[in-house]
């Protein structure tokens, strides 16, 4: 905030590529009820307003504290929440971050820091790019992955993210079916609701709620948690299947489990891929297709009037950037949820 409100600071030219430090269009700077009416179900209107309240705490508790202590650099009306949160969806739309690959011996991870690199963030994202950019000890370089040819756009990487990743950090989505990372996240206590909902007695409901308390305590599922799925199956794999095996058990089966804490020797460590899906226990398939169902209500629109849409040139041109937008990523997690639904359909 300093250096960004600073005339004579050495990144003055810097900051000068950013008019006015205006802020950029990202989902935290929309309405709440545009991000309600563009993005419900998405998981992007949870994700802002998570942002927004960590944002205000850190700079209440952090960042105010630190500016009135250093009154002689700082001016709380100048360097305000406001700028602050504009400085934080700047760092994160534009900073970079090394991979990390090796882990400590504990299984931790060291995080780094996030690191601005002028020039470098020039570059556009797409998932089918042409370009890196490699870390090394003396310095960073942009390198091509394939043959670029006169006049074709170089394009960087910034992760295999789906497009509801791409808006929410980024202000942008690829359309269908350009991002070969698309996923789609169902809150795991969907699934807790929707086993729930398929037992037929109060007994039965007690033991979904038992067996969801044991999945609590073995740290498998979170509050906040969520299962992702992307186009060629389950991304949390482990997760998922322990949770529908657990919850499809017999009430003989779970009382062993529990009584070895949950460990026990599993066979089935092959992924989860859409094929895999398919082939799952019945009951298993039952719960996971009334989970599904259950994500996609979760939606202000359907499947089939955002493929209108789409199919609809003279109507998708007359959408803002906005709306555009949330179509991608609404309309990429629905094929997704609906492909899960297909996967795990039980014929008669």
């Amino acid at each position: 905030m300093y250096e960004a409100t600073d005339e004579s600071s050495p990144w003055a030219l810097y900051f000068g590529l950013w008019p006015q430090l205006s802020a950029p269009d990202l989902p935290m700077f929309w309405s709440e009820n545009e991000r309600l009416r563009l993005l419900k179900g998405t998981g992007v209107p949870e994700a802002v307003k998570k942002d927004l309240e960590n944002m205000e705490q850190e700079y209440t508790t952090i960042v105010l504290p630190f500016i009135r202590k250093h009154s002689d650099k700082f001016c709380p009306q100048k360097h305000s929440l406001d700028l602050y949160k504009r400085l934080v969806a700047f760092v994160m739309a534009y900073s970079f971050q090394e991979p990390l690959e090796d882990e400590e011996e504990d299984g931790e991870k060291d995080a780094l820091p996030p690191m601005m690199v002028p020039v470098a963030d020039l570059l556009n994202h797409v998932a089918h790019h042409n370009a890196h950019l490699e870390f090394t000890p003396e310095c960073l370089h942009m390198v091509t992955t394939r043959p670029v040819m006169a006049g074709q756009e170089i394009f960087n990487t910034y992760g295999e993210m789906g497009n509801w990743q791409l808006l929410h950090m980024y202000g942008f989505s690829e359309q269908h079916p350009n991002n070969i990372y698309e996923t789609a996240d169902i809150p795991m206590l969907t699934l807790q609701e929707a086993a729930l909902m398929g037992a037929e007695s109060e007994e039965q409901r007690a033991r979904v709620r038992e067996r969801w308390t044991f999945l609590c305590h073995m740290d498998v599922v979170q509050e906040d948690g969520a299962f992702v799925f992307g186009c060629d199956g389950a991304l949390t794999e482990d997760e998922l299947r322990t949770c529908l095996k657990l919850l499809c058990m017999s009430p003989e089966e779970f009382v062993d489990y529990k009584d070895n804490d949950g460990w026990e020797e599993d066979e089935d460590d092959e992924t989860l891929n859409n094929q895999e899906l398919s082939r799952l226990p019945p009951s298993w398939r039952i719960l996971l297709h009334r989970t599904a169902e259950l994500a996609l209500k979760a939606y202000a629109t359907d499947l089939h009037s955002d493929q209108a849409i789409l199919d609809d040139n003279a109507t998708y041109k007359a959408l803002s950037r906005r709306e555009q937008y949330s179509l991608h990523v609404r309309y990429g997690q629905k094929r997704i949820l609906h492909r899960l639904l297909e996967l795990t359909a039980i014929l008669p």
